[in-house]
């Protein structure tokens, strides 16, 4: 091997090795913190790139479930209403069957015409106030439930508006029927038994809808839990690995250091040649 001073090539090639192993250092400290072994495109592109997919489709996914969320609430208001006037309809039949009694005296018929206009009010108030972030879908309006139910937002799932106002072709009741005589009675009677089967019906058709939110809902958040695993097996760093590269990254980086240092001593024996 030439003595040089000019060019000291084991300095050279211990200082090339020690900044490879500095750099390996580095990234394996970066897994670490970041937990992730591929945090960038260009750690694996390809990989990084079906990541940022998954990723994508993971938010879409959690807009999908806020969605589902929104109109499971919007039915369970809607439904707790209908039951509401269910058992509503159920007292107006009691008190109008009891009216219909030909031998009913008068001031018995007043009173249960009163307590009759007292529950049937009560429909009115239900109806308005079943509502839920601005939707209302047992009033006398068009709302309905349209919600996405996959990332693309090319899938919905609809549960119709289901009008249960007096008056309504599923409560035919009237805003000012009474049973004050028995004819009046009777004609409600009728009435009342219509509304109850309507609104089972009705109650049928949200229930069906709120059942098949919910079950959206749940695969929504199965979805999520398998594409989340998913990206975790693609970009996840090992860090029981990467804690035994840690360590023998540190050892390699030290002995680099002293291999370094003693390579930058080496030119000193040059003078033991000039030495008397």
């Amino acid at each position: 091997m030439a003595f040089s001073i000019n060019v000291n090539a084991s300095a050279l090639d211990a200082l090339r090795n020690l900044n490879q192993t500095s750099g390996d250092l580095q990234d394996v400290q970066t897994r670490i913190n970041t937990g992730l072994r591929i945090s960038s495109a260009k750690d694996n592109a390809a990989v990084f790139s079906i990541a940022q997919t998954l990723r994508g489709d993971l938010r879409g996914l959690s807009a999908v479930g806020q969605s589902l969320d929104r109109g499971i609430s919007t039915v369970d208001v809607a439904l707790a209403a209908a039951n509401a006037i269910s058992d509503l309809l159920l007292d107006l039949k009691e008190r109008a069957v009891a009216a219909s009694d030909q031998g009913l005296d008068t001031a018995s018929r007043n009173a249960l015409s009163q307590d009759f206009v007292a529950l049937r009010d009560q429909i009115t108030q239900i109806t308005s106030n079943a509502e839920f972030n601005g939707s209302n879908l047992i009033d006398n309006g068009t709302d309905a439930i349209v919600a996405i139910t996959n990332s693309d937002a090319t899938q919905t799932l609809t549960v119709e508006h289901q009008d249960l106002t007096l008056g309504s072709a599923n409560i035919p009741i009237t805003a000012s029927q009474e049973i004050l005589t028995q004819t009046t009675a009777a004609a409600a009677v009728t009435d009342v038994n219509n509304s109850i089967d309507n609104l089972n019906a009705a109650l049928t058709r949200l229930g069906a809808g709120s059942t098949s939110l919910e079950q959206s809902r749940t695969f929504a958040g199965q979805l999520s839990d398998v594409i989340e695993i998913g990206i975790g097996n693609l970009v996840d760093a090992d860090l029981a690995v990467e804690s035994a590269n840690l360590q023998a990254l540190q050892v390699k980086q030290q002995l680099g250091i002293q291999a370094l240092s003693i390579a930058n001593q080496s030119p000193q024996s040059i003078l033991a040649l000039f030495n008397n």
